[in-house]
Parts: structure tokens; C-alpha cells; sequence
């Protein structure tokens, strides 16, 4: 690699060279230092390399938070191996279809994630190696820690700024979860935002509860790690644990997608805990939860505009600072809002939103024809829809109708998949799904079915075939029946019809 080179691995090289012996991981009562982070990071990069993985070949990652998880993210840094972390919420079938599109080398599990692939190792034979983390693996799995050689030195091609580090799923736009492609600069850069806008430091302490296949937990463990601060990593959020750890290790910065933040002020109202050590949550909730937190602690609640396609927020601001508002582009960023033409949009006037800038992704994974559709013209086009005021602030108002999306607790489902799903009950003629704010997940599904003529279907059944054909986080929260949906002229359904005949409510 050139001089002027600089990735994710030199980032943990730096950080064991500037920050040594202070805590980088927090998992237990397991503390590892920065420079300890980088000895584990090499150690499974020789582990790695040995198994002749090298630049540009994947790993798929079924697995809750894990300290081990973090190394491989350094390991496949050092070598150019390309991360590709899976939602552990999928179901088996979901989770094959993103295996077949990554098509990796290796895939790791853990013991929450080995019933979904548990037979996988005899049937793939096209995936040559099978580890677990852990060290009582599942039949054809190998102990994670068995690819740690301490005392040994990965050979080969290096990564380089601009080479992709990780895959990120998006929705299942077309049956497949899309993956958006970040690169070395794209995560370094976002990083610096973060700490520019926040003024990260090696004082602050990060809890990494969010699962790490999210871009928001990734983000917040290199831009925390960046700055030279400590993750305190559980496997998943659970508000009271969180609680504890905040107060026991002084916790100063919690990612937030609705339920987290409600839950965790319950817990510590529950627990008498005033939290004193948070300054920051960072993310999206509603107006109510943030003048909750504002009246009972003294951290500030920072949001902003971003997908995983730009690498995280490429706005952001202290709410209090606009409330409504997603804030100005950040440094490195441009925004525009523009009409179906690509042409700016006056103030006040709802448009797409398109950015610019190194931490807008590299492109879709194998999917060279979205990409180029995505990033025409030299801008990514976010699918989003949003107005500026005449001060240049963002604000959000939507998905645009033919790219609509539904957000339950910050997980991402585009209709057509449920629609889908809901056909493939006997008894179904047609099905329309949009979503519909909820108090405890910031967004619910709603589905408007209508049944074959003398079909007899209740809301139950829907809601469980859904939950059993894919992921349950995709469920309806609401069913209710039509005779007949609106149609448009094309005979198609006519989603803004049903909106307005169904409403947007329970």
C-alpha cells in the first residue's frame, strides 16, 4: 500500500500506538486494551491468511455482539477481506438467499444463530470453512478460537482505502437484502464526522448493544475506537443490563432506535438511576422520548439524515439545536433536494434527497445495474424524500412511493416483501402493506387484505403465516379485511387509495 494510504487496520494500529493499555473492549468482567485489541486483531488475521482468505473474498457473520466479532472486523481490515454480517432475526430461508448472493469463503455463527445452518456444513460444499464462536461448536463447526496464531504474521495483498471493508444489508427489495458496499474510507470518514460533530475522546465509553451486522452499532464502535474510547459490548440490548453498565462503567454515549431509549429511561426511572454519566444518544425517536430524556438526565439526544449507504449520518445535530429538523450536511457532505427531473428544489418544497460525498458507498453488492441507477449522475440517490427551510436545514418527510419503506424499531422492510408473504396464505386474493406510526417501535405494519370470495381468514392467521415465512420483526401489527382494494387504472393496487380509505392509525 502507497504512503499515503491509511484503513480500518491503520486506524487499530494507531489507536495501540497512541492509546496502549487503556480499555478499547469492555465485555464482562474481560477488559482489552488497545494494544491487546491489535495483538488479538493479528493473531486472527494469520489464522485467517493461513486458511489462504485473502482480499476480496467474504465472510458472512450470523451472530449476536461478541468481542470476538469485533477482531474479525480488524482481521478482515488487515487482509482486504470483505465482512458481509447478517441480520440473526432472519429465518433460515431469508439468511440462504444472502449467503448465495455473498457467496464466502467462511461462515461463523454462534450458539443463538447454529439451529438456522445447523445442517448447512454437510449440504454447502461450495463454503469451504465452518467455524463457531465458542467452544462447544455444532457438528461440522470448528471453535472460533482455534484461528488465532499469536505468535504468527499475515502474509499477502493488504487492504487500501478505497478497497470495500463490509457489506451492510439493506431491505429486501427484491426477495434478496440488498448490500450496500462500504469501504475503508467511507467507515474512517464517518468516523471523523462523528467525532467532529460530537467531540468524541478517549474519555467517552460507548455501549455497543446494537447488533454489529447494523450500520448505527458499527458506526459507533470505529468512531468511539477512532477517538481512542472504550465499547462496552453486550450481545444484545436489555434495558436494565444497560442501566447498570451505563452507571457501573460510566457509559457516556447510547445509539438509539425506538424502543431503546423509552425502555431505558423506564428501567432507570425503575431502578432510581439518574444515568449521570450519559451525554449522548444518538439517533431517531419520537419528540416525546426526547423531551423525556432532556427532562431527566443530562445528556443531549443528537439525530440527523443517513442510510447505510452513506456510512451513517450525513446530517446531524443536537435535536434541541432545531427540533424537527435532521440538521445541515456535514463536513465532506453535500445535499440536495430535487424533483423527479434532478432539478433543485426550491425551500419549503419536498423533494428527493440526493448526497455526495467519500462516505457514500461504493455500490450494491453484484448488483452492478441498481448501482449505476442508484449513484446516476454522480449523485447517490437516497430514495428519500426531504426539504430544506430557508436557513438550509433537512428536514424528513418520507419515502418516496415507488421506493416506500417501513422502519419497526429502526429494522428495515419494504412492503412488496410482506405483500408477498400474505399472498401465499390459501385464502388471499391480493394484499397492501404500509406503515403506520406506532408509540413503542416508531413504525408498525398495517396490512389491508382482501380474501378470495367465501374465503374465511382472521387477523391471527395472517399475522402468524407472515411471522412464519420471514423474519418476525416483518409481522403486521394491525390486519384489517376489504372486500375489494382500490385498483388503479392498470388494475395494479393503488397504495395511496388504500392509505386514505384505511387510514394511518391502529
Amino acid at each position: 500500500m502507497e504512503a499515503q494510504g491509511f484503513t480500518l487496520y491503520d486506524m487499530l494500529a494507531r489507536g495501540a500506538e497512541t492509546y496502549g493499555d487503556r480499555p478499547a473492549l469492555i465485555h464482562g468482567a474481560a477488559v482489552t486494551s488497545h494494544r491487546q485489541l491489535l495483538a488479538r486483531v493479528n493473531a486472527l488475521a494469520a489464522g485467517l491468511a493461513g486458511h489462504g482468505l485473502g482480499k476480496g473474498e467474504r465472510i458472512c457473520i450470523l451472530a449476536q455482539n461478541d468481542p470476538a466479532y469485533v477482531e474479525l472486523y480488524g482481521a478482515c481490515a488487515q487482509l482486504g477481506v470483505v465482512a458481509y454480517p447478517i441480520n440473526w432475526r432472519l429465518t433460515a430461508e431469508e439468511v440462504a438467499r444472502i449467503v448465495e448472493r455473498a457467496a464466502p469463503q467462511m461462515l461463523v455463527v454462534d450458539g443463538s444463530t447454529l439451529h438456522l445452518v445447523a445442517d448447512w456444513p454437510a449440504s454447502k460444499q461450495n463454503i469451504p470453512f465452518w467455524y463457531q464462536f465458542g467452544d462447544t461448536p455444532g457438528e461440522g463447526f470448528t471453535p472460533f478460537s482455534r484461528l488465532y496464531i499469536a505468535s504468527g504474521e499475515a502474509e499477502g495483498e493488504r487492504a487500501r482505502p478505497d478497497d470495500p471493508f463490509a457489506v451492510i444489508s439493506t431491505a429486501a427489495v427484491d426477495a434478496i437484502p440488498r448490500g450496500a458496499v462500504l469501504t475503508h474510507a467511507n467507515v474512517l470518514t464517518a468516523n471523523l464526522l462523528s467525532v467532529a460533530a460530537l467531540g468524541y475522546s478517549a474519555a467517552d465509553r460507548y455501549l455497543l448493544a446494537l447488533p454489529l451486522f447494523h450500520i448505527t452499532a458499527l458506526g459507533g464502535l470505529f468512531a468511539h475506537l477512532h477517538s481512542g474510547g472504550a465499547c462496552v459490548l453486550v450481545p444484545r440490548f436489555d434495558a436494565e443490563e444497560a442501566v447498570r453498565l451505563i452507571d457501573a462503567h460510566a457509559i457516556t454515549h447510547v445509539s438509539d432506535f425506538p424502543p431503546v431509549l423509552a425502555n431505558l429511561l423506564d428501567a432507570a426511572a425503575k431502578t432510581g438511576s439518574k444515568l449521570a454519566s450519559l451525554k449522548y444518544v444518538s439517533g431517531l425517536d419520537a419528540p416525546a422520548t426526547i423531551q423525556r430524556l432532556h427532562g431527566q438526565t443530562r445528556a443531549q439526544f443528537w439525530t440527523g439524515f443517513g442510510q447505510s449507504e452513506t456510512s451513517g449520518f450525513v446530517t446531524l445535530l443536537r435535536y434541541a439545536d432545531q427540533p424537527g429538523s435532521a440538521g445541515k450536511a456535514a463536513p465532506l457532505c453535500r445535499v440536495r433536494v430535487v424533483d423527479d427531473e434532478d432539478r433543485d428544489v426550491p425551500a419549503g418544497t419536498p423533494g428527493e434527497i440526493l448526497v455526495r460525498g467519500p462516505v457514500v458507498f461504493q455500490g450494491y453488492f453484484a448488483q452492478p445495474d441498481v448501482t449505476a441507477h442508484t449513484l446516476r449522475g454522480g449523485w447517490h440517490h437516497t430514495g428519500d424524500v426531504g426539504r430544506f427551510d430557508a436557513d438550509g436545514y433537512l428536514y424528513y418527510v418520507g419515502r418516496k412511493p415507488e421506493k416506500e419503506l417501513i422502519k419497526p424499531g429502526g429494522e428495515n422492510v419494504y412492503p412488496a416483501e410482506v405483500e408477498t408473504a400474505i399472498r401465499q396464505l390459501p385464502g388471499v386474493a391480493e394484499a397492501c402493506v404500509y406503515g403506520i406510526p406506532d408509540a413503542q417501535w416508531g413504525e408498525a405494519i398495517k396490512a389491508v387484505v382482501e380474501p378470495k370470495p367465501g374465503a374465511t381468514l382472521t387477523e391471527r392467521q395472517v399475522i402468524d403465516h407472515v411471522g412464519a415465512a420471514i423474519a418476525r420483526f416483518k409481522r403486521p401489527k394491525v390486519v384489517v379485511f376489504a372486500d375489494k382494494l382500490p385498483r388503479a387504472a392498470d388494475g395494479a393496487v393503488n397504495r395511496a387509495a388504500v392509505k386514505t380509505q384505511f387510514g394511518t392509525k391502529g
